[in-house]
């Protein structure tokens, strides 16, 4: 019944997705296996992609030739940018997405895609000889061979839903959960844990009273996500997302959910998200705070459904019915289903190599909230990459690995197999050392032409890259060649500074000063104007950015440069750490667990300190 096939992808949420379009589109036989072909890429929690750090990921799976930032586009009914207030370092785009059209557009770009095949099953085994992967076993008993396997189980890996004192199987409400793997791993030698998420309910939105909210509009220019194409959503179309509070009197009614809540039962062993707990959690950890911040985001274009984001809970239903209907503006709210907990397993990252494929068994690789991570763009970025190693690997080829300084995506990955995390793991820009290289603005220059030496990003992505870099050195070039009077400049310096142009000065030197802008500037200076004219907003954003921070930048590649030393000395392979005596012992057990391969991996795993290093170095040197 089945072909062979160089590469299977277990499970279609996001890093599937991901997994599976990057091999098949660098040449690879995949076969997606779903438990629910009608599932692919759902947004299980809430309706949205991007935010801090987050969007940042998504441009960067875009620059890659991944296609969550194109999905993205098409499917968004509310674009932000997130952080404008700060420099162009923490600008992070989100969107509000049609959960339903964003799946739909998702399924239907990977049936597009040449190679990638799909079968829904449920894989309750691996076929594994002589510690190499040979194949899966599915619930329905057919042995499916290949080359390298991919494992993307999201939540589903004995998944138990909690709601009060109910609890069941699933791996997503309404879903039935994933069993055998687990336990064939554990078998195999590999350490599973369990961690626990939660989503909450959602709303019918034609039951609320947006009066008594604060209305949350998109921004009036639409930047996106992909570098290939616009977003179509014009920003008069979009659609508002709205703020509500919390109060007293919806915390009391929450507390006398405790005594039946299964996290404070201890019928939930899993670890939280830190970064997104429960609302009993926040009320609990919280107690000064006498409100919360509640965003009601619609699902869609053309459904009522509403996400209550910020009241994730796994108290019984007539308590969060009973506490929502304490909030201003859901007074007469109804309910579509309610807010629920799910524990799953996963494994501890520190079992995989920097390409994602695990130590103890090769050609098999992990992605996703298997390896402990939270969130569809951690998700989505870990899948992109498992997919493109999968491919090298089966290909005979060394594997990429994305340097902390090259993308948020290696800073990830290099957080994830060198700490490890115990609970869910989420991106922030505060990870990343070197986030003023890391902008959401420059990912197609930082990575679009590593990804088409790879044969995965198009020849569209590299000639629109060529051009912008093109327009943007030439636009750089005309501001710091151009001297405007002060006739040109008087009216336009003195609104925004107190200290108006006297002599010739450059544009680029203007744009130094503080509170000026190359638009407020072209608006203001017909010199200006007419030359920016020929370019498009990211092209003048990009050579405004590049200016105005060039000082920092430049500091910031140097520091670059002087780590890249330690990340340029390798560690043998099965390097013998007993002999050195002179190290900590938890730094040699980190070492053998960890099997760094460079210096500069060695220096970043968790526990271990500069004298260690220094004493590897000195070994190595010798």
């Amino acid at each position: 019944m089945f072909k062979g096939y160089d590469i299977i992808v277990v499970g279609a949420g996001h890093a599937g997705c991901e997994a599976a379009a990057a091999a098949a589109n660098m040449g690879s036989r995949v076969l997606l296996i779903s438990m629910n072909m009608q599932t692919i890429a759902q947004m299980s929690c809430n309706p949205a992609m991007g935010g801090i750090a987050k969007g940042q990921i998504v441009k960067e799976i875009d620059a890659m030739g991944g296609y969550s930032g194109l999905v993205t586009d098409r499917s968004m009914i509310q674009f932000r940018m997130l952080n404008r207030s700060k420099g162009p370092a923490m600008w992070s785009p989100r969107a509000q997405n049609d959960r339903m059209l964003f799946a739909q557009t998702w399924r239907e770009m990977l049936e597009q895609t040449p190679n990638v095949d799909f079968y829904q099953d449920m894989v309750s085994q691996l076929i594994v000889k002589d510690q190499k992967v040979l194949g899966v076993v599915t619930g329905l008993g057919h042995q499916i061979f290949a080359d390298a396997i991919v494992l993307t189980n999201g939540t589903f890996l004995n998944g138990v839903i909690h709601i009060g004192e109910k609890n069941f199987g699933g791996g997503r409400v309404a879903e039935k959960a994933a069993t055998g793997i687990t336990e064939q791993l554990v078998s195999l030698g590999f350490e599973s844990s369990r961690l626990k998420t939660g989503t909450p309910p959602r709303i019918d939105g034609r039951s609320l009273d947006y009066s008594k909210m604060e209305e949350q509009k998109g921004d009036d220019e639409i930047v996106g996500f992909s570098y290939l194409e616009k977003p179509k959503l014009e920003p008069n179309q979009q659609r508002s997302c709205w703020i509500t509070y919390t109060s007293e009197a919806v915390h009391e009614i929450l507390r006398t959910g405790f005594e039946s809540s299964p996290m404070y039962k201890g019928r939930i062993q899993g670890t939280g998200p830190r970064y997104c707990p429960s609302i009993e959690d926040k009320i609990n950890r919280f107690a000064e705070r006498d409100r919360h911040q509640l965003f009601v985001e619609p699902e869609g274009w053309n459904t009522v459904e509403i996400y209550v984001n910020g009241f994730s809970t796994s108290l019984a239903e007539d308590i969060q019915l009973q506490a929502l209907r304490m909030v201003p503006g859901f007074e007469n709210c109804k309910m579509f289903r309610p807010g629920y907990a799910i524990e799953y397993d996963y494994f501890p990252p520190t079992q995989l190599r920097n390409s994602l494929e695990t130590k103890l068994i090769s050609n098999l690789f992990f992605a996703g909230q298997i390896n402990g991570t939270t969130g569809y763009e951690e998700a989505a970025c870990q899948g992109l990459m498992a997919g493109i190693n999968a491919h090298l690997k089966v290909s005979g080829k060394e594997a990429l690995v994305l340097k902390r300084s090259e993308a948020y995506i290696g800073v990830l990955i290099d957080d994830l197999i060198n700490k490890g995390t115990d609970e869910p793991y989420r991106m922030f820009t505060s990870r990343a050392e070197f986030r003023t290289l890391l902008r959401q603005d420059n990912a197609d220059i930082r990575l679009t032409q590593l990804s088409y030496r790879l044969g995965l990003a198009s020849q569209d992505r590299m000639n629109l890259l060529k051009e912008k870099v093109n327009k943007v050195e030439a636009l750089r070039n005309f501001l710091q060649d151009t001297s405007l009077t002060p006739d040109e400049s008087k009216d336009y310096l003195e609104s925004v500074c107190s200290a108006p142009l006297v002599v010739k000065q450059k544009a680029a030197q203007l744009l130094l000063r503080p509170g000026v802008s190359l638009k407020e500037m072209a608006n203001a200076m017909p010199v200006l104007g007419s030359i920016l004219k020929e370019y498009d907003s990211d092209c003048i954003e990009q050579a405004e950015i590049q200016i105005k921070y060039d000082t920092y930048i430049e500091k910031e590649k140097d520091l670059v440069l002087k780590m890249s030393q330690l990340e340029n000395l390798k560690i043998p392979h099965n390097f013998n750490y007993e002999k050195l005596v002179s190290l900590s012992n938890e730094a040699r057990q980190k070492f053998k667990k960890i099997q760094p391969q460079t210096l500069g991996q060695a220096s970043r795993i968790s526990g271990v300190n500069p004298s260690d290093v220094q004493i590897l170095m000195l070994y190595m040197g010798r």
